[in-house]
């Protein structure tokens, strides 16, 4: 319909045309040719960096923005409404069931995840974007099995995740590009949504994953004033909250809230994804090997420096402090392992609101009331932008603090290596968030288990039984637990655990760890959704 973008797969028609519609379309066409180039400089400023980190060059707060940090009397823009009080947040996948179970869980706010918590298949994609308009307009009621799945009269507030700008979206090409997966989820649900949204007394507001840099914010925002003025919408109406989540994001916390001030509703700690970053970032230096993943808890020196700044630096600004995931779900059938698991619930929870956190996040709907007691206990107003954490000073030193007890274990190599089979296999079958041995596991941990298990081969370190960690050692172990993961997770296919089982293999012997696995994995849901090969990345 537009000359210029091209869409190489198909969907169910009718909901594929009720999405992209030739406005929509022309939207993305519009977005896509204005920013992408600085995308693609950013990204390839990122490698820049890492190259730069690989050869010995320290981690800091940037020099040239120390102004910015100085400065004590910019803030940020004021809450918008229904973000005023985001005590407890829940998150999610964009599928209809969850929308609805999410929205009505009791939570303030209801994030819907484009990116950890989703396999990006075209048909979700799409679906999902129709799921949130249904659910904004109060028409996504549906029957299955059954059971009625309605929504209640005062849903949580929403908040989208799109994916973050290392993602393409190879089913959508721009002048015989693809398209970026951010510029794709953020603009379809802005065009068709903004204008509702702002009728219903809300607005349009994001989560933004995966930066590095604030030149990566200051891009975020650049799109956020060109899309209110493409569409006649005031400037500073859509908010955004940023997942620190890298480590580089750590030591320009300032500055990522300066450049999205007049759009930025706060900051979250991204604390899974934050710690695969921490591997990553620092994949060349040898003192960063870090024990099983289990011991690398928000207590440890590197985590606890994060969490301290960040809600410092947030309360200095005026936004919002948003708390991490727990990865504990409740456990059906045990009444004695779930109370252990929700005792770490109450714990985590406990932890972050007496730090000085104005919310935290939770996966599953039963664990709201426990999340919700603790902070009404502790927070009794809507937010705590007045504990200032003024006794906080965060060195760089501290952020990069890897004295983190614990050991590397047999168990812990066997339960990475099948927490990597069994996430990669479901992403590939379209699930991008599955309950494994109790806990919730989407793309965020499954790549620490991934840098890990490359990080202990790579720098040939030993099991708690003295045993090397080669990678004839994984091989072993990945072809051995195939039966446990088939068994824990039944859904999976043979042919996903395959491709799964060769990727982990091929990744352990590597100079250096791939970026992402969703970028690697993601010709086979490209390929799986007919797109011309041509289009597609080569397959692993």
């Amino acid at each position: 319909m537009v000359t210029g973008i091209e869409i190489h797969t198909r969907v169910a028609q009718k909901t594929q045309e009720e999405i992209l519609t030739e406005g929509a379309l022309r939207f993305l066409l519009a977005l896509h040719r204005t920013f992408d180039a600085t995308r693609q400089g950013l990204l390839a400023a990122r490698e820049a960096a890492q190259a730069r980190f690989d050869s010995g060059a320290p981690f800091d707060f940037p020099p040239e923005t120390a102004h910015i940090r100085a400065e004590p009397s910019w803030h940020c823009a004021p809450p918008a409404p229904g973000l005023e009080d985001r005590r407890v947040e829940i998150t999610g996948p964009t599928d209809r069931k969850m929308v609805i179970n999410a929205l009505n869980s009791g939570a303030k706010t209801f994030m819907t995840d484009f990116e950890d918590a989703s396999s990006p298949t075209f048909k979700a994609m799409i679906e999902g974007q129709v799921n949130l308009r249904d659910a904004i307009r109060r028409k996504i009621d549906f029957e299955s099995n059954g059971k009625q799945y309605k929504l209640s009269p005062n849903p949580a507030v929403l908040i989208v995740r799109p994916r973050g700008w290392h993602l393409d979206e190879p089913r959508v090409t721009v002048d015989k590009a693809p398209i970026s997966g951010s510029l794709f989820d953020f603009g379809l649900f802005f065009y068709h949504n903004a204008d509702e949204l702002v009728k219903r007394g809300f607005g349009p507001y994001f989560y933004l994953p995966k930066m590095e840099h604030y030149l990566e914010a200051r891009l975020w925002n650049d799109v956020f004033l060109f899309a209110q003025s493409y569409i006649g919408m005031p400037h500073n109406t859509i908010r955004a909250t940023v997942l620190i989540e890298t480590l580089p994001a750590a030591f320009q916390m300032e500055e990522i809230l300066f450049e999205l001030r007049n759009h930025s509703s706060g900051l979250n700690c991204g604390r899974w994804d934050y710690i695969f970053s921490f591997i990553k970032k620092r994949r060349a230096d040898r003192t960063a090997i870090l024990p099983d993943r289990k011991d690398v808890t928000m207590e440890v020196g590197f985590m606890d420096a994060y969490v301290r700044l960040l809600i410092q630096t947030c309360h200095r600004r005026k936004v919002a402090a948003i708390g991490g995931m727990s990865a504990q779900i409740p456990i059906k059938g045990d009444e004695k392992a779930n109370e252990i698991a929700m005792g770490k619930v109450r714990a985590d929870k406990l932890r972050e609101v007496t730090n000085g956190h104005d919310g935290t996040w939770i996966a599953h709907p039963l664990i709201n009331k426990i999340a919700s007691e603790i902070f009404d206990q502790y927070m009794l107003g809507p937010n705590q932008y007045h504990i200032r954490r003024e006794d906080v000073r965060v060195a760089a030193t501290d952020l990069l603090n890897t004295k983190v007890p614990g050991k590397i274990t047999a168990d812990g190599v066997r339960s990475n290596v099948s927490t990597v089979l069994a996430y990669a296999s479901a992403w590939l079958g379209g699930n991008g968030c599955i309950p494994l041995n109790h806990l919730m596991e989407d793309a965020a941990t499954a790549e620490i288990t991934r840098v890990q298990l490359w990080q202990w081969v790579h720098y040939g370190a030993r099991d708690d039984t003295g045993e090397a960690i080669t990678a004839d050692y994984v091989d072993k172990l990945t072809d051995s637990v195939v039966p446990d993961v088939r068994k824990a997770v039944p859904a999976l296919k043979d042919e996903h655990l395959h491709i799964a089982a060769k990727y982990l293999k091929e990744q352990i012997r590597r100079q250096w760890p791939s970026e992402f696995l969703t970028s690697d994995l993601m010709p086979y849901l490209a390929a799986a959704d007919e797109v011309p090969a041509k289009w597609q990345r080569s397959l692993l």
